[in-house]
């Protein structure tokens, strides 16, 4: 990976705090990118910054932090205006953040299923608030940190709260998928990635043991690179290329989640 093409970077991974996204945010810095890391508050992506500098020694100018709770769709609102002040330009954004489904059914103050906002609703609109930002010069993109289990996934249009069947399991499954799909949205060029099973929170849910989050965010940082090619929409695992699950190429599937995730979000004009 050539470190000048990423020196002039400013990169914003979301759920900077831990496992990938710190490593991610870490690697980044290391090869010379500007790297603006969120976490769920101020004072989590503070502290992550700081283990950076005391660990890494990366430059601390190098790194921004920024707090928002995606539970709360107004959080990333305000996420997303603050970048856009400071960060007009943005060259690449990884959604990263993401949560295990709780054991039992749990809704957002926005109303939505709190997995399916915090891994995917919450990314979709961040993704459409900086899109102005997101530069569409040649290496601008998103990078969706997705997983495997999409593929063992459907979404449930007319209960995507799943309140009347829900599995933890199920929905996990149904915020990746959609974030996968989103991957393929014509506003911005996208990828997915599954990173590999990493030892970090969400393991419980793949395995017993896995690789470090080291190891499954060189994935992530090498889909960063400008000097790496992309196609909108393609879905990667680990370092290669792979099929994602049928409804993440299919058009109509791309449109349904669009109409769905605007008017979850309550951004219709977005």
């Amino acid at each position: 990976m050539s470190d000048s093409a990423l020196s002039s970077r400013t990169v914003l991974v979301t759920g900077a705090t831990s496992g990938i996204g710190l490593e991610t945010a870490r690697q980044l810095a290391e090869r010379g990118a500007t790297v603006l890391l969120h976490g769920r508050t101020a004072e989590e992506a503070r502290a992550a910054a700081d283990r950076l500098v005391a660990t890494a020694a990366i430059d601390a100018s190098r790194l921004c932090t920024y707090g928002a709770d995606f539970a709360r769709l107004d959080n990333v609102e305000t996420l997303a205006r603050e970048v856009v002040t400071e960060h007009p330009r943005l060259d690449v954004l990884v959604n990263n953040a993401g949560i295990a489904a709780p054991e039992r059914h749990t809704v957002t103050a926005d109303g939505n299923e709190i997995a399916f906002q915090v891994n995917f609703l919450a990314h979709y609109l961040l993704t459409c608030l900086l899109e102005p930002a997101l530069t569409s010069d040649p290496g601008g993109r998103v990078v969706n940190v997705s997983s495997a289990l999409h593929r063992t996934a459907s979404i449930q249009w007319s209960d995507p709260n799943r309140a009347r069947r829900y599995s933890r399991l199920a929905a996990y499954a149904q915020s990746q998928l959609a974030l996968t799909v989103f991957a393929a949205d014509p506003r911005v060029t996208a990828v997915s990635v599954h990173p590999g099973v990493c030892d970090t929170a969400l393991l419980p849910l793949y395995a017993h043991e896995g690789v470090s989050p080291a190891e499954g965010a060189a994935h992530v940082v090498r889909l960063c690179d400008p000097a790496v090619e992309i196609v909108n929409g393609a879905y990667h695992e680990r370092g290669a290329r792979a099929e994602p699950a049928p409804a993440a190429t299919e058009d109509r599937t791309v449109k349904r989640l669009t109409k769905l995730a605007d008017l979850l979000v309550g951004h219709n004009a977005v």
